[in-house]
C-alpha cells in the first residue's frame, strides 16, 4: 500500500492540480507530496480495453441483471473478487463499476449493464460486488449518480422525480454502496431537475452530509460543463484529462473569488487519499476464475417455467439444437466497456456437443444485427492472415504513404486521443481499412460503411460510395456507439473473391471511428429446415435472443419482443415438436406470449463467458438453474409503469410513477405480470415451516425461516421477504423487497434461513415533512418464494 494523504499545508497549485486527470484514465501524481496515479479502466463486466482493441484480451463476468438474477451476495463477492485480480493483472487501481441506475423501464438501452427494478436487491447485489473488488486492494466506482436510467438524448434529457422518489429509490442503491464503503462514485451525464449531476449539489449533498461518506466524486468522461459550478457543488475530480473545466485552471477560479481555497484542498486531499488506498502490487485470487464464471452463468439462469419437467434433459440421447444465439451467443452489449473476449471462449453449441451424446444443429433464421459483422465472413488481410489490414496516414491526403500499419478482426475500430503510427484524434488524419472477401454462398451481399469522418467505399479498386462526415453535436461518444451506416448490396459468386477498401479522412474530433459491415445473402430454408429437425427429434432445445448490438449505450429499444423472425420459429419449432426447450439469450425483460407454446423456458440473460458450458450442464441436470428473476415480465407492454423513453420537447423525462417501480406498481394496482418479480423454478422442491419473527433492540425485525427440501436432489432456494408498504401521503400501498437469501439445502434436509429486516425499511421521505418518518399503523410481513408465490404472512402490531 502506498502512504496515505500528505500532510497540510499544501500549494493552491498542488491542491489545484489533483481536480482533474493527467490523461484519457488517470488522475495526476504529485511525487513529491508522495501521490500516486490513480490507473482507471472501464467496467464493470470485466476489465476493458482502454484502447477498444478486440486484441487486448479479459474475462468477461455476467452482466449485472445476470448477477442481480443470481440474489446470492456471497457469489457477487466472488465475482468482485476475480474481477480485482482482472484489475492487477492489467495493472490498473480501479473499474468504473458497479452500474447501480435501475431499468426503470424494459426499453433502456444500458439495461443489461444494471442490476434490477428493485433498489434494494440493486444495492445488497452492487454492495456485495463492490466488497469483493475492494477485499483485493482495487477501487471500484459506483456509477451513474443519478437517474441515468435511459439512453435517449442522455447528455441533454432532464430527469424529472419527486424528493421521495429520489431518496426511497434512486439513490437508494448509492446509499448502500456508501455503506459498503466504495471509494469513489461517478456522477452521470443527465440533470436532474433541471441541474446537470456533475453540477448536482443537493445529491451530492445527501451523498456528503445525509450519509457521511467521504469518498471521491467524479465526472463522467467529459461530463463537466463549469469548473466553478461543479467543485462548488462538491465534485472532486474532472476526468478525463488533459484538465478541461478544472485542474491547474482552479487557482484563477479561486483568485477570482468563484470557488474558495478550502473547497479546492478538500477535493485535492479526497483525490490523494483514494490514490493512498488502492494496491499497486500482485494481489493473486486464490479462486478459479473460470470455475467463479461458470457457477455464476448458471446461478443466474430463470427457469420461467418447466412444465411435466421437461428439464434436466437425457445427456445420453441424442439432442437437436436449433436457433442462431446457440452458435452466434450474445455475451454483452454495445457499450465503450466491451470486453474483448478470447476465442477459445465455446459457444453453448459447443459446449453442448462435449456434454450430449450425438447433437444435430439448425440455424432456423439468422441473427439480426444492426451491423453485421464483417469479421464473421471469410475475409483475409494483406499477408494472408484472417482479418483487415489497416493503416494510418497523417494528414488527409488519402493516397499518402502511411507510417503504421496493423491487422484487425473488428467490424468497429475506435481510437480515443491517440492513434497509431503518431495520429491524434484531435488532428487531421486519414484511415485506410483493406480485405479481401471470398464468398462461400453466391447471391447479393449488403455491404455496410461509415465512420466520423468522410468514408469512401471502393469495390475492387473502383469507388462504389461515399458518405460525408456527420454532423455530431454533443454525444460524440454516442454517435459512435450507434454506428450509422450506409450500404451497398452487391451480387456475389461463391468462390470468386473480392476486394474491399474503406478510406476515412477525419477533421479534430475527441474521438474517431471507423465501421463497416456484410449481410450474406438469406437461406431460404432455414426456418423449414429447423421445422424438420425439431419433428423428427427426441429432444429439442432452441436458443434465441439479442445480437451484440441490440442493447446500446445511447440508444433505447422501441420494444420487448423478440424479432418477430425469432418469434415465428419459436411457433413453428413448439408446434412440430411440443417439448421443446426455449433459452432466451436477452438481458432485460422481454414480451414472453409465446411461451405457452414451449414445455420450458430458460431466460439466460448476458452470462459471461461461462455461458456455453454452464447451458450445457444446467440442461443436463449437471448444475441448477439458480436464478430468480430480478425484473418483472408483463403480460402487455402497456402494464409497465415506466415504458417510453422519450424526452418531451423541453428535455424532460417524468418520473410519473414516483416509488412505484416495476412490481410495486403491478401489485399496488391490481396488475398480473407474466411473471413476477422473484419467480424462477428450480430441479428441487421444497416447503416452508412455520416463520418466527422476533423484533430486535435496534428496531429490526429478525425472520427465522425453516425450508425443507422435499425432493430427491440437492438444490438453490431464494427465501424472500416483503413489507407490506401502507398508504402514505397519496402513495397506494404495495410491497417491498426487505430481505433476502439465497441458501443450497440437501435433499430431504431442513436449513433455517434467517433474514433481518432493518429498521429503516419501516421509513418513508415525507414530501410534506422534509424528512424521514415512520408512519404508524400496522405492518405486514410476507415470506415466500417470489413476490406472488407467498408461503407466509404476519402481521406486526405498531
Amino acid at each position: 500500500m502506498t502512504a496515505g494523504p500528505p500532510p497540510v499545508p499544501w500549494t493552491l497549485d498542488e491542491a489545484a492540480t489533483l481536480t482533474a486527470g493527467a490523461d484519457l484514465w488517470s488522475t495526476p501524481a504529485l511525487p513529491d507530496r508522495g501521490v500516486l496515479p490513480v490507473r482507471m479502466v472501464d467496467g464493470p463486466m470485466g476489465v476493458a480495453s482502454p484502447h477498444i482493441d478486440e486484441r487486448d484480451v479479459s474475462l468477461l463476468m455476467p452482466c449485472g441483471t445476470a448477477l442481480a438474477a443470481s440474489w446470492d451476495v456471497g457469489l457477487a463477492h466472488r465475482v468482485g473478487e476475480v474481477v480485482a485480480a482482472e484489475c492487477h493483472r492489467r495493472g490498473v487501481q480501479a473499474i468504473l463499476g458497479p452500474n447501480l441506475n435501475l431499468p426503470r423501464s424494459p426499453l433502456a438501452g444500458r439495461a443489461f449493464e444494471t442490476y434490477s427494478e428493485d433498489p434494494f436487491l440493486t444495492g445488497a447485489v452492487g454492495a456485495a460486488w463492490i466488497s469483493g473488488v475492494q477485499s483485493r486492494g482495487v477501487s471500484a466506482v459506483a456509477k451513474h449518480v443519478v437517474g441515468n436510467d435511459s439512453e435517449t438524448q442522455r447528455h441533454s434529457m432532464n430527469s424529472v422525480m419527486d424528493e421521495r422518489t429520489l431518496r426511497e429509490v434512486y439513490l437508494k442503491p448509492f446509499e448502500l454502496a456508501a455503506q459498503a464503503g466504495v471509494r469513489a462514485m461517478m456522477m452521470a451525464y443527465n440533470r436532474v431537475n433541471g441541474v446537470p449531476c456533475a453540477e448536482q449539489g443537493h445529491v451530492m449533498g445527501i451523498l456528503r452530509k445525509d450519509l457521511g461518506w467521504n469518498g471521491v466524486l467524479m465526472s463522467d468522461w467529459f461530463g463537466v460543463q463549469g469548473g466553478a459550478r461543479s467543485l462548488n457543488a462538491g465534485l472532486d475530480l474532472e476526468m478525463p484529462g488533459p484538465p478541461r473545466q478544472m485542474g491547474p485552471q482552479v487557482a484563477e477560479l479561486v483568485g477570482q473569488g468563484r470557488v474558495s481555497g478550502e473547497r479546492v484542498v478538500e477535493a485535492a486531499r479526497r483525490v490523494a487519499t483514494w490514490a493512498g488506498q488502492v494496491d499497486r502490487s500482485p494481489r493473486p485470487s486464490e479462486l478459479d476464475p473460470q470455475a467463479v464464471l461458470t457457477e455464476a452463468a448458471a446461478a443466474g439462469f430463470v427457469l420461467l417455467k418447466n412444465e411435466g419437467a421437461a428439464l434436466p434433459l437425457r445427456a445420453d440421447r441424442p439432442l437437436a439444437v436449433i436457433g442462431p444465439n446457440a452458435a452466434v451467443p450474445c455475451y454483452q452489449g454495445a457499450t465503450f466497456a466491451r470486453i474483448a473476449l478470447a476465442e477459445d471462449v465455446p459457444t453453448p453449441l459447443e459446449a453442448l456437443r462435449q456434454g450430449f451424446g450425438e447433437v444435430t444443429y439448425e440455424d432456423g433464421v439468422a441473427p439480426e444485427y444492426r451491423l453485421p459483422p464483417l469479421w464473421a465472413l471469410p475475409i483475409t488481410a494483406d499477408g494472408g492472415e484472417r482479418g483487415l489490414t489497416v493503416e494510418y496516414v497523417p494528414g488527409t491526403d488519402a493516397g499518402a504513404e502511411p507510417t503504421f500499419r496493423e491487422v484487425r478482426r473488428t467490424s468497429t475500430l475506435v481510437w480515443f486521443a491517440g492513434m497509431p503510427g503518431g495520429l491524434a484524434t484531435g488532428q487531421p488524419g486519414t484511415v485506410r481499412a483493406r480485405t479481401r472477401l471470398r464468398p462461400v454462398l453466391s447471391g447479393t451481399y449488403r455491404l455496410f460503411y461509415g465512420g466520423t469522418g468522410d468514408v469512401t467505399f471502393l469495390v475492387n479498386g473502383v469507388e462504389r460510395g461515399r458518405r460525408p462526415s456527420p454532423v455530431v453535436s454533443g454525444d460524440v461518444m454516442g454517435h459512435l456507439l450507434r454506428g450509422e451506416a450506409d450500404h451497398l448490396d452487391l451480387d456475389l459468386t461463391a468462390g470468386e473473391e473480392v476486394r474491399l477498401e474503406y478510406v476515412m479522412t477525419f477533421g479534430p474530433a475527441r474521438a474517431q471511428g471507423l465501421w463497416y459491415g456484410a449481410r450474406p445473402p438469406g437461406v431460404p430454408d432455414l426456418l423449414a429446415r429447423a421445422e424438420r429437425l425439431a419433428a423428427r427429434s427426441e429432444q429439442v432445445v432452441l436458443v434465441v435472443g439479442e445480437t451484440a448490438d441490440s442493447g446500446v449505450e445511447s440508444r433505447d429499444r422501441t420494444t420487448t419482443r423478440l424479432p418477430e423472425a425469432q418469434v415465428d420459429l419459436i411457433r413453428r419449432v413448439c408446434a412440430a415438436h411440443p417439448g421443446t426447450v426455449v433459452v432466451v439469450n436477452a438481458a432485460h425483460a422481454v414480451d414472453t406470449s409465446w411461451a405457452a407454446q414451449a414445455a420450458a423456458v430458460l431466460h439466460v440473460w448476458f452470462p459471461g463467458q461461462g455461458f456455453g458450458v454452464a447451458l450445457a450442464e444446467v440442461l443436463a441436470g449437471l448444475r441448477e438453474p439458480g436464478g430468480r428473476l430480478p425484473v418483472t415480465f408483463a403480460r402487455r407492454e402497456a402494464d409497465y409503469p415506466a415504458f417510453d423513453l422519450t424526452p418531451d420537447a423541453q428535455g424532460d423525462l417524468r418520473y410519473e410513477e414516483g416509488v412505484l417501480i416495476g412490481y410495486r406498481s403491478f401489485a399496488a394496482h391490481g396488475t398480473a405480470p407474466a411473471f413476477p418479480l422473484g419467480h424462477g423454478l428450480g430441479y428441487a422442491e421444497f416447503e416452508y415451516g412455520e416463520v418466527n419473527v422476533r423484533p430486535q433492540a435496534d428496531g429490526a425485525l429478525q425472520v427465522a425461516v425453516p425450508v425443507t427440501n422435499t425432493s430427491g436432489r440437492e438444490g438453490k432456494e431464494v427465501v424472500q421477504a416483503y413489507l407490506e408498504q401502507p398508504e402514505f401521503e397519496g402513495v397506494p400501498a404495495h410491497p417491498e423487497l426487505a430481505a433476502f437469501a439465497a441458501t443450497v439445502v440437501p435433499a430431504g434436509e431442513t436449513r433455517t434461513v434467517t433474514l433481518t429486516i432493518p429498521a429503516h425499511a419501516l421509513r418513508r421521505w415525507s414530501e410534506a415533512e422534509g424528512r424521514w418518518v415512520t408512519p404508524p399503523g400496522p405492518r405486514t410481513v410476507k415470506v415466500g418464494r417470489s413476490i406472488q408465490d407467498i408461503r407466509w404472512t404476519g402481521h406486526l402490531s405498531p
